[in-house]
């Protein structure tokens, strides 16, 4: 059987855990939290230590997340907490952005990295402004919403057609999670990325994954970033949108192990 995860809820921060051996640690998105990762944890807790944080502000975990750098320092002090050697990162949208930050200024704690859904830059599609994203986004908050409130409609635009019914609820309550103090400040922080002039300064082992019905972060994104990281490839997984390792877990574990599975070797 799988192994039952176990949560950790005393700071500096909480984080999720299954399985034995190397390190991988799961970052999530900008509406996702510890719970995110459920399918990984059980899905590849046979070959790594799977850790699924809470980014600063999220779940338990204290703090805000104000700045790339200061999230991805958190993400490097937690990193070697957990390990003396390097360990495998795992990224997806706003925690692949996270991700990139983290092994352009800690190389030290990561082995190598999977992109999952994301982009190397706020407002690639050269329409999309600052302002009317955060208008977009921050409205319902305004208005006296909470992360809550706005989870089904959020995760009902941005999973593709095949997710289940299932899937779409474990999005909604990893969501649910999120105080809306810092969800104001994960939307502040992202509208900052931009890593395309330092990608090319990316060393480890690189793969980047993308749903092929993302349409928040979609396959032309991925591919910018694997053509800007030295050696890195690109992996499209059929019948997923953004949210692609809830969505088609089976396929995206399976990617994954085998990435890792050519690291070990």
């Amino acid at each position: 059987m799988p192994p039952t995860p176990q949560d950790h809820d005393a700071p500096p921060v909480g984080r999720r855990t299954a399985g034995t051996g190397p390190v991988a640690l799961f970052l999530h998105g900008l509406g996702g939290s510890r719970t995110a990762w459920e399918p990984q944890l059980t899905g590849l807790a046979d070959v790594r230590t799977c850790v699924a944080w809470d980014m600063p502000g999220y779940g338990v975990s204290p703090g805000s997340p104000d700045s790339f750098a200061s999230v991805a320092a958190a993400a490097a002090g937690l990193a070697r907490e957990l390990s003396a050697e390097p360990v495998d990162v795992v990224g997806l949208s706003l925690g692949g952005m996270v991700a990139q930050h983290l092994a352009l200024d800690h190389p030290d704690v990561v082995r190598s990295l999977v992109l999952l859904d994301t982009s190397p830059a706020f407002g690639l599609d050269g329409t999309t402004t600052a302002q009317s994203w955060l208008d977009a986004r921050l409205g319902p908050l305004a208005a006296g919403a909470t992360p809550a409130d706005m989870a089904p409609a959020v995760i009902g635009a941005i999973v593709g057609p095949a997710a289940t019914d299932a899937q779409r609820a474990e999005a909604v309550a990893a969501m649910s999670r999120i105080p809306a103090a810092a969800l104001r400040a994960a939307c502040g922080m992202l509208v900052t990325h931009d890593t395309r002039s330092r990608l090319p300064g990316i060393g480890c082992p690189t793969l980047v994954v993308v749903g092929e019905h993302d349409e928040e972060t979609p396959p032309g994104y991925a591919r910018v970033i694997a053509d800007l990281v030295p050696g890195a490839r690109l992996e499209v997984v059929p019948g997923a949108g953004h949210l692609a390792n809830l969505e088609q877990p089976d396929a995206v574990n399976e990617i994954v192990r085998t990435f890792w599975k050519g690291l070990d070797a």
